[in-house]
């Protein structure tokens, strides 16, 4: 057998969990089924097959022998392209290859998940089993168990003595800028490179977003044209942690110190990055988290919002719940929004949460193989990590110089595509957009935005496929 597949099969003997975790270790969303001697091809369990075991009553312990799954269409080793696509249809798209002994040499594929994604979440046996508690307990809108444990758990990984837990990212963003006071005629500066939900959030106060460059270094703003860009009007900053990468926060806090501002870190995208030795999140006055599907920490949708303050996160709790009164029901004091979690997303969140280590530590080896395998490429940047900072790689992302490099960023993501890569190009400057157009230049947010993309990082992505990625890449330039 090739050995490519051999972290994805197993034997008739093993249990569902087994199989659960041969599944979690490949891109493919399948187990092979083989014989332990001859290693003869049996079959493919995927998992929807396991879904519907377990929905038919079958235990996490029970044998893959006693499932009932569909009779595999299997196709020999020679056969050829046109063959096999007339085999293909909508509940066929896994076609075994076999060689005149049984084995198998090869899969044939037509599937999405046959690509490689940007991002994917990292699901396993304990979030099933808590979501499945919360299903059979009934509780499953935004009272729970699971809501109190995900924010306690996720305080004391910010070091945050307060979490409150939201709808989503944007939806943290907007109670964390609601709780510290902005409103209408404020200014808050923001970074022009990033998710256009910071700006956004902004305007949901009635207060204006002011656009600042980034720095070249760490890709995050540039604590000078914050400095530049302080008036009278404004009222707080908002770094943003960018890619996984914390922005220099030293600088940012002594500014806010000297002029009375408040500082609301978006670390959407950096679940267990640092600074100094501190994780971010709680450097500032609040801070906020997204747990979007292609997040470092997922919940499906959901968000979290940090602090040490007490009175603001008592604030961002009355607001959350429609601003109605902890201590009397349904009697609303101010206008409050809906932005609370449920339970049977913090139960996902709370699995994550008991493999974050392993998580963190995945994504230290991800960006290391890139790196490695990466370097020496003429025109090419890597990801920074700043001596002060720890980065999380939520998307491993590189720089294109295309005069070095041979090929622009849009040629390099169009070539990746045609080998079944996916990547994404960086965000589009805030202050370009649309809706927020302002003429402004802001050169370095707009080469990075020009000339960056991000490669596949999902958690259990192989060394194999990144080398692949690599060489894909080396091949364009």
């Amino acid at each position: 057998m090739e050995n490519k597949f051999k972290q994805i099969c197993i034997h008739p003997s093993s249990s569902i969990r087994q199989v659960m975790q041969t599944i979690n270790q490949g891109a493919l969303g399948l187990a092979i089924l083989v014989e332990p001697d001859t290693e003869l091809f049996i079959g493919l369990i995927t998992d929807g097959d396991i879904r519907r075991a377990l929905l038919g009553g079958f235990g996490l312990e029970t044998q893959v022998d006693q499932m009932t799954r569909p009779t595999p269409v299997t196709a020999p080793a020679d056969a050829n392209a046109e063959q096999l696509a007339s085999m293909f249809n909508e509940k066929i798209r896994v076609i075994p290859l076999l060689n005149k002994t049984g084995q198998l040499v090869d899969l044939a594929l037509l599937d999405r998940r046959t690509r490689l994604p940007v991002a994917a979440p990292a699901l396993a046996e304990k979030e099933l089993l808590y979501v499945t508690e919360c299903i059979l307990t009934g509780w499953i809108s935004s009272a729970g168990k699971f809501v109190t444990r995900f924010e306690e758990m996720f305080a004391a990984f910010c070091h945050a003595k307060y979490a409150v837990a939201t709808s989503n990212g944007t939806t943290a963003l907007h109670l964390a800028l609601l709780a510290v006071g902005i409103g209408p005629g404020d200014e808050v500066i923001v970074p022009t490179l990033t998710f256009i939900a910071t700006a956004n959030a902004v305007t949901y106060c009635g207060a204006r977003p002011v656009f600042v460059d980034s720095e070249s270094e760490t890709w995050n703003l540039d604590p000078l044209a914050v400095e530049k860009a302080i008036t009278p009007r404004t009222k707080a900053i908002i770094p943003v942690h960018l890619y996984g990468h914390p922005a220099n926060m030293a600088p940012i806090l002594a500014l806010a110190a000297t002029h009375g501002l408040k500082i609301i870190e978006d670390a959407a995208e950096a679940h267990g990055a640092s600074y100094q030795g501190r994780p971010v999140g709680a450097l500032g006055d609040v801070g906020i988290f997204s747990f979007y599907g292609n997040k470092i920490v997922t919940t499906g949708e959901g968000g979290m919002l940090v602090t040490n303050n007490q009175a603001l996160a008592d604030r961002a709790r009355l607001l959350r719940d429609h601003g109605m009164q902890p201590d009397r029901r349904y009697w609303h004091s101010v206008l409050g929004y809906n932005y609370r979690l449920t339970n049977l997303q913090a139960a996902v969140g709370v699995a994550q949460m008991e493999s974050i280590e392993t998580i963190l530590n995945d994504r230290r080896r991800m960006a290391d193989a890139y790196t490695r395998h990466l370097s020496g490429i003429p025109g090419l940047t890597t990801p920074p990590n700043a001596q002060w900072a720890a980065n999380v790689y939520w998307l491993y992302s590189i720089i294109i110089d295309p005069d070095l490099f041979g090929a622009g960023r849009d040629e390099l993501i169009a070539h990746l595509g045609k080998d079944g890569i996916d990547s994404r190009p960086f965000f589009p400057c805030v202050h370009t957009q649309p809706i927020y157009s302002t003429g402004q230049r802001l050169p370095i947010a707009e080469h990075l935005s020009a000339n960056g993309l991000s490669l596949p990082s999902f958690t259990y992505i192989s060394d194999d496929n990144i080398q692949r990625i690599a060489m894909t890449i080396r091949d364009c330039c």
